[in-house]
């Protein structure tokens, strides 16, 4: 005999307080009411890091485009043609995103240009964590992701000059 049977028995009597306390301890649907709670602290959990993998992806995308532009700059490249080296090198992004909310910078350290100065190229990416919320609720913030390469000219520039696009 199940022990809550004999509790219900003796309270149907005696009120509806007894009938009350004999609902309440019944347990149906509480895995169910536990899971509701857990699942969105879980789910913003699981997001998370994927969102931080995929920032992380975009930190190293940065600095290879800034190693490969570097590369060109120091060769004196534009692998582009008619372009500018700055646009070619926001065009080699892996995503969309990379190739339109990126910037480009070329500069020369030492303000000159000669065989043997170094040449820095900066690529900045603005971040945006967790976007799907975003689009729900408001912006959760964002972050600039920034790649930076500094290499010795081997030939004098003439293919592109210093700036940012």
């Amino acid at each position: 005999m199940n022990p809550q049977d004999s509790a219900t028995r003796k309270c149907r009597a005696a009120s509806v307080l007894c009938t009350v306390v004999a609902f309440a301890r019944r347990r149906n649907g509480s895995a169910a009411v536990e899971f509701a709670v857990v699942l969105p602290v879980l789910l913003l959990m699981v997001f998370g890091i994927l969102d931080f993998g995929r920032a992380m992806n975009y930190d190293n995308d940065a600095t290879h485009l800034a190693n490969e532009g570097a590369r060109w700059a120091v060769v004196n490249a534009n692998p582009g043609g008619s372009g500018s080296l700055q646009s070619y090198i926001k065009s080699q992004g892996d995503t969309a995103e990379l190739q339109n909310n990126s910037t480009v910078c070329i500069s020369f350290p030492n303000g000159t240009s000669k065989i043997g100065d170094p040449v820095s190229v900066t690529v900045a990416v603005n971040f945006t964590w967790l976007p799907f919320i975003d689009k729900a609720v408001g912006s959760p913030g964002s972050t600039t992701m920034t790649g930076k390469a500094v290499m010795r000219l081997e030939q004098p520039p003439t293919n592109y000059g210093a700036g940012c696009a």
